[in-house]
């Protein structure tokens, strides 16, 4: 495992240790946002520490629920599963993300079989009539020269496109933000795409407060595999309150299917 690779591939490296059930890994500091790092990082690595607990290769982390409890640094840290449920159709699985005697993130994550490709039911999908399935050629991906350039470091591992015009202030609309995103270097697969249900700048950029908003609780549902292409996100919410608000995440592959659902509770940056 190596901190100087961008690949998310290589940040979700996991090592058996010596203890059952507890894996060594590496928080790498290209998934990060300033100095922190990505919640959606975090939630896809005890995604991935459930997924390889449980052992079943038929079955995703259909459902998962982190709560962080505070912001570890890059670097070293450990992931500690406990098998809560072993089904027929649903395993679930504990998962506390370690770094020295501190836990960051406790999750608790459900295994299963996500849907198939195959035309759901009902579906009020909002992505597909509101972007194309991959990025207009003006809409310019984060990098040198761009105004979120410096803060989002998992840019140089993965290709983030925002509608910049979708973070400006709202004038008291409620905030659409749009993105396209996709790995380097790989086909996005399930991990990837609920690293992207965090992927967003915060909602309460649309009220002016640009700065860390710290996630308090995420909740991330996988509802297929996505395709090998770029994921369109839109990000919503509620109400953005004094203290707290709420942060929704629709991710949708380049076929038009929903992927990821979140929801988040996190706190409003100070002026």
């Amino acid at each position: 495992m190596s901190s100087g690779s961008t690949l998310f591939s290589d940040a979700m490296l996991l090592r058996q240790s010596e203890v059952d059930g507890v894996f060594d890994g590496e928080l790498n500091e290209h998934w990060t946002i300033g100095p922190k790092v990505h919640g959606g990082a975090m939630l896809a690595l005890c995604a991935n520490a459930a997924r390889t607990v449980h052992g079943d290769p038929n079955v995703q982390p259909v459902a998962v629920s982190g709560s962080f409890l505070w912001a570890p640094d890059p670097g070293p840290m450990q992931l500690v599963t406990s098998i809560r449920k072993r089904g027929r159709r649903i395993g679930v699985v504990d998962v506390e993300l370690n770094q020295g005697d501190r836990t960051a993130v406790h999750a608790v994550v459900t295994l299963g079989e996500p849907e198939h490709v195959v035309p759901p039911l009902l579906s009020a999908n909002p992505v597909t009539e509101l972007m194309a399935p991959e990025p207009p050629a003006d809409v310019a991906p984060i990098g040198p020269g761009h105004p979120m350039a410096g803060l989002v470091h998992l840019a140089e591992g993965c290709d983030v496109r925002p509608l910049v015009s979708t973070l400006e202030p709202t004038d008291g609309q409620p905030p659409m933000i749009q993105m396209w995103v996709r790995p380097r270097g790989m086909a996005p697969d399930v991990l990837f795409a609920l690293m992207c249900g965090d992927v967003s700048a915060p909602v309460s950029f649309a009220v002016g407060r640009t700065g860390w908003a710290p996630t308090v609780q995420l909740t991330a549902y996988l509802r297929g595999l996505p395709a090998d292409g770029w994921l369109r996100v839109v990000c919503t919410c509620m109400q953005i309150g004094q203290d707290w608000f709420d942060e929704d995440h629709t991710v949708v592959d380049c076929d038009g299917r929903i992927v990821v659902q979140t929801r988040q509770l996190a706190m409003v940056p100070g002026r």
